[in-house]
């Protein structure tokens, strides 16, 4: 009878993570009947809209306080304030030149196809491209000024994921200045953490609903008439990011981390889904996080790369705004020059930072760059809106599939990363905890993380 204990207790947690498998087989189920029934009843399929927008709701209120939880956690446990600014100067640095390589490659791309030769512009058109220009975009100036909350609390309440940063940053180099002093609130934040993340894993079961809402929305509103007149833009915008994802961020996640970027994929392949189906790239955001922990990159890194990532590393809306600004262009009868094209090009990466927390933040802040630097070309910003939530889609994945790679180098640069368990992880041999989205075994707060060789003191020296 003893003996078979010790067999029955991982059962348990094999079964809750094949109960994950079916909500995940749901949600494809779902995307199917979505984009069924936008097709034949487009007008019903395009009120199922709140469905969506609902869901992806549910999860952005849990951002905030998971990436606190997550920062604060990460760097109260270490010993050094030097690692969070080694982490952070590395990421900023790698988003900036990867994000001028998304640039280039769409630029590249754009001027080959030319997609938008020959079509013609509206009144209507151009009314509804006017209509894209959003308020909400500021400037650099202002845009640093708005990263600092009003309140404490209002850093939580307001969704900015800059303003929940800085408080957290606060917040954990308070705790780790406070010594052994502080370490019954890293305790206490770490079980609001497993607070967090297990609501996460109950509201995922939503997850169905949202899909069906969300793709039958976009199906039914778009139509197979404006997919057909726009596909060339759409399949050239998704093969890029194809390229930069699997050749670009290939490349360097192999030769930087030795990994395949398949395998990673694969071990993301539920929050791809998750994207897919939603066309937001923050309803996986809490999972990306809990992912990267569970891969086996330390917590500073994967606290402060994933969501500076979410605002500053946009690949996918880099690449976007590239072709789409061509496209325009020549759907005008005004094609610009090489010499044209970058100034706009680069006023437009600057411009994407201050439009970080806008809400469809790629179509708004394309057509307020183009406002401020080209306002010829806003006119044209109508010919886009109808297949804009498609083109979402392939920016969403690309951001993030961009952010997770990320998220790997950093840990790799600044040896915070157990490569060990990164291929246990990948292997399979290591699964991820659907039920919690934790690894109950870690040590606790207050507790140095698990051991990563001597990366503590290379980082310190980096």
């Amino acid at each position: 009878m003893s003996a078979s204990t010790p067999g029955t207790a991982p059962a348990a947690p094999r079964a809750q993570r094949d109960r994950t498998h079916y909500l995940y087989i749901a949600v494809i189920a779902a995307v199917a009947l979505g984009i069924a029934v936008g097709l034949i009843w487009p007008d019903a399929a395009v009120q199922l809209k709140p469905l969506g927008t609902g869901f992806v709701n549910l999860i952005k209120m849990m951002i905030s306080p998971i990436i606190f939880c997550t920062i604060v956690l990460g760097i109260g446990s270490v010993r050094k304030a030097a690692k969070v600014g080694a982490v952070g100067g590395i990421a900023l640095g790698y988003f900036l030149v990867m994000s001028l390589v998304a640039l280039a490659i769409g630029l590249v791309v754009g001027n080959v196809l030319h997609p938008g030769a020959g079509l013609h512009l509206t009144e209507a058109l151009r009314q509804t491209g006017h209509a894209q220009v959003s308020s909400d975009a500021l400037p650099p100036v202002d845009f640093v000024l708005s990263i600092i909350p009003g309140t404490f609390v209002s850093a939580f309440t307001e969704g900015q994921v800059l303003q929940t940063l800085l408080v957290a940053l606060l917040a954990g180099f308070a705790l780790q200045s406070m010594g052994s002093a502080g370490q019954p609130v890293l305790r206490g934040v770490e079980h609001i953490q497993r607070l967090v993340f297990r609501i996460l894993s109950m509201v995922m079961w939503a997850a169905p609903v949202g899909a069906f809402g969300a793709i039958a929305a976009v199906v039914g509103s778009a139509g197979v008439d404006a997919l057909k007149s726009l596909a060339v833009l759409m399949l050239g915008f998704y093969v890029t990011c194809f390229l930069f994802v699997f050749v670009v961020l290939g490349a360097v996640l192999r030769i930087v981390a030795g990994l395949n970027v398949f395998s990673l994929f694969k071990y993301l392949a539920r929050e791809f889904l998750l994207i897919l189906s939603t066309s937001s790239s923050e309803s996986a955001l809490p999972r990306l996080i809990a992912k990267m922990e569970h891969l086996g990159v330390s917590r500073p890194v994967v606290g402060i790369t994933v969501p500076t990532g979410y605002s500053f590393n946009l690949d996918g809306t880099m690449i976007y705004m590239t072709m789409a600004s061509l496209y325009i262009a020549d759907a005008l009868g005004t094609p610009m020059s090489v010499g044209e094209q970058i100034p706009l090009l680069l006023f437009l990466l600057l411009a994407s930072k201050g439009a970080a927390g806008v809400s469809g933040a790629g179509l708004a802040t394309l057509a307020g760059g183009l406002q401020s630097h080209k306002p010829a070309l806003v006119d044209g910003v109508g010919l886009i809106v109808g297949i804009d939530r498609f083109m979402s889609e392939a920016r969403a994945l690309t951001n993030f599939a961009g952010n997770a790679v990320a998220t790997v180098l950093v840990g790799t640069w600044t040896k915070e990363i157990d490569k060990a368990r990164v291929r246990r992880v990948l292997a399979g041999e290591l699964p991820f905890d659907e039920t919690t989205l934790l690894d109950e075994g870690r040590p606790a707060a207050g507790e140095l993380p698990e051991p990563r060789g001597d990366g503590e003191k290379e980082l310190a020296t980096a």
